[in-house]
Order: structure tokens, then sequence, then C-alpha cells
């Protein structure tokens, strides 16, 4: 089976999609690279090289320093697919952080974003 496109896209190529969606209901850049260093475990200073380093989606998840030992508790639907029945373990970490975004740009406070 081919794999999906996602993860051979460049990290850095979506993730000005995050901070568009967050920006366009108020929230800030800062508020999503929270949320993305608390998901992965990278530091902001990390982070940045990350998207510096234009990886792919396969390289920043691979990389990421450890993954928030709450992640299960991240649950919801997401594009019409529910994230935690996603079967794929590097589709369901890309949709986990597409929920946390969506949840950003709804106006959920962070504390309960980060469960």
């Amino acid at each position: 089976m081919p794999q999906h496109r996602i993860f051979t896209t460049a990290f850095s190529k979506v993730y000005p999609l995050y901070v568009k969606k967050a920006q366009n209901k108020q929230r800030t850049q800062q508020e999503v690279d929270h949320l993305i260093c608390w998901l992965t475990g990278y530091t902001e200073e990390a982070l940045q090289a990350q998207i510096l380093s234009e990886k792919t989606f396969i390289e920043f998840f691979d990389q990421a320093p450890k993954m928030h030992p709450n992640i299960h508790l991240i649950t919801g639907v997401v594009c019409g697919v529910r994230v935690e029945e996603v079967a794929d373990p590097l589709m369901q970490k890309i949709r986990y952080l597409d929920k946390l975004v969506d949840e950003l740009a709804k106006g959920k406070p962070l504390d309960k974003i980060k469960r």
C-alpha cells in the first residue's frame, strides 16, 4: 500500500497553515508552538530548527524527543476522521496535531487542550 503524501511533505510547508488557522481566530503563533512542543517534546529552539531544516512529517515525528504520555486522551473528529481510531501510527500523530490546532482555533483554553 503506498504511503500517504502527507508523510513525505515537509513539516515546514504545513506549519504556516497551522499558524494561519490559529491567527484567523485571534490565537498566536506562540500558542501553536507551545502545543507542538507539548505534544512532541521539542524545545522552542529545536522546533524552529526542524522547521528550518525542511524535515518531512516522517522525520519530524521520528526525531521528536518524546510524545506526550497523555496523547491517548486526545479524542474527537478532525476532517471527518475520529483521531483515536486512525490505524497508522504516523497518521494518528499527524491527526493528533491537527486536532490540537483545531481546538486552539475554536477558542478552547490551552490548559483544556493539553489535557
